[in-house]
């Protein structure tokens, strides 16, 4: 019986996330270029209420420290999402991908919130948001090649803790972005990318996924996406996530 749950539980993620999302790429691809798409993006002139966090870098980077004493109570990736099972948990696998959950697609871990209130605060400001999470690697844990199903949003990263020698860095498709604390950038993670990090220093970045803008009726169609992830995707992410706490003073 438990065997026949695991097996529903990965097919119904599964299908009804990652499977079914992928099929309006055709629909998205008439307005964002198809495989002409941008892989990065202006920010002032994409989504210009991103800025929040580069101004209030200092406020966030105090939340992280706070928190980051405390990775090995967070989830790694994978135990939160199991689609990210082989990056995760399988891929370097005696190093951690750790994952700090603020919100998601409407869900909001209320322990994970209350050490971070003035992250939470400016998420809570950002128009058609998605997700909004720490995202922890540790020294030397690279991520490998992978893509989004869906092209309905685009990924925003925010340096936090970046180590000054031999830095991790991004490599989209066929161009490499290194992080820099207190720099970000906006990029569509729907292109292959994958994470070079030989670093000895844990790197952090907050991530912030934003609906893409685009025309009617694609618009229209990425607001019905977010709304069938909630109940497909975050209800339980959310549930696993709020798993993870620690005793506070």
């Amino acid at each position: 019986m438990m065997l026949l749950k695991k097996l529903y539980f990965i097919a119904r993620t599964r299908l009804l996330n990652y499977k079914i999302v992928s099929v309006f790429n055709p629909i998205f691809n008439r307005v964002i270029g198809g495989d002409k798409r941008p892989m990065y993006f202006d920010i002032d002139q994409t989504c210009p209420a991103l800025r929040l966090f580069e101004q209030n870098y200092d406020a966030i980077r105090a939340e992280l420290d706070a928190v980051l004493p405390h990775q090995h109570e967070m989830p790694r990736y994978h135990d939160i999402d199991i689609d990210l099972l082989y990056a995760s948990g399988r891929y370097n696998r005696e190093k951690r991908w750790n994952v700090f959950m603020l919100f998601c697609y409407g869900e909001k871990p209320e322990f994970n919130r209350k050490q971070c209130p003035r992250t939470c605060e400016l998420l809570d400001a950002i128009p058609h948001l998605c997700q909004g999470f720490f995202s922890i690697l540790d020294p030397g844990k690279s991520i490998p090649r992978h893509t989004s199903p869906s092209r309905y949003y685009l990924r925003y990263h925010l340096g936090l803790k970046v180590p000054k020698h031999n830095p991790p860095s991004l490599l989209l498709h066929d161009t490499k972005y290194t992080w820099k604390e207190g720099e970000a950038v906006l990029f569509d993670d729907s292109w292959d990318h994958e994470i070079i990090n030989d670093a000895k220093e844990v790197r952090v970045v907050l991530i912030v996924d934003v609906l893409r803008p685009m025309p009617q009726p694609a618009h229209m169609l990425g607001r019905l996406i977010m709304l069938m992830a909630r109940r497909v995707y975050a209800i339980g992410t959310h549930r696993r996530a709020s798993n993870y706490t620690w005793k506070t003073d």
